[in-house]
Order: structure tokens, then sequence, then C-alpha cells
């Protein structure tokens, strides 16, 4: 084998595990999104899986963000969970999204990626760690929280 076929080779198994690694990322959002109250949902879960089509994720991205940020907001209000955001991840969603559309102009680029990357983890981070607190407390069907 040449050197050209074994960095083919590698890149091609990159993009894989990227493309995995992403996958699992939209499989926690949608879990999130599913643990919500109909009543709470601003989306459908499944909607979050318009994020694999490419180029319209760099517009759509910034949907899910804040969908999901308004139904957790709505959800931790209706469960009587304190939280110190009153829209869950939104700010980090949102510096993760624009640092994902700069992604795309030369040169800007070459500091908007490894940012990207950064917020996207600690993202992912954050709406896993939300996700937990939705487990932790039950949904109250059909009586008023004592906490509003």
């Amino acid at each position: 084998m040449d050197t050209i076929t074994i960095i083919q080779i590698v890149a091609g198994l990159m993009a894989i595990g990227v493309l995995v690694l992403y996958i699992f990322y939209i499989i926690s959002l949608s879990r999130a999104l599913s643990k919500c109250s109909v009543a709470s949902r601003t989306m459908q879960p499944g909607m979050v899986w318009l994020l694999l089509v490419p180029l319209f994720n760099l517009v759509w991205q910034f949907i899910v963000v804040i969908g999901l940020s308004d139904s957790l907001g709505k959800e931790f209000r209706a469960r009587g969970i304190l939280n110190a955001e009153p829209e869950p991840g939104k700010t980090i969603g949102i510096a993760m999204c624009v640092c994902a559309a700069c992604g795309i102009i030369p040169f800007i680029n070459l500091l908007a990626l490894p940012a990207h990357l950064v917020l996207w983890i600690i993202y992912w981070v954050k709406i896993t760690e939300f996700s937990r607190k939705l487990d932790m407390v039950p949904i109250m069907s059909g009586m008023q929280n004592p906490m509003r």
C-alpha cells in the first residue's frame, strides 16, 4: 500500500468515528427531549435528527438549542426542580452554534472550529446532566406543583 492509500483509509475511519460520535450526541438530545412532558416540549424528540442534514444543520442547530433549552426550562419548573439557568444550556449552546457557523469562513475557522469542539463537549455534558436531573424527579401527573 502506498502512503496516499493509508492516509485515505485513516481519514475514512476518522470520518466514520466522528459520525458515530455525532449520532450518540443526537441520541442524547433526543432522550433529553423525550423525558420532558408533551406539554413542556417545544419540539418533538425526532426533530433533532435533522442535524444530520449537511449545511441545513448550521441553521437547525440554533433551533434545536433554543427548543431544547425552552423545553428543559418548562419541565424543570413543572417538576419543581431548582436550576441556576432559566433556559438550561442555552448560553453555551448558542456559543457552540455560532462557532460552528463561523467554521465555514476561511481563516476564522482556524479559531472557530477548535472552540466549537470544546463548546460541543461542554454542551453535551450539560444536556446529559440536565437529563439525569429529570430522571431523579418523577413527573407529577394530574397534580399542581407546589413549588410554582
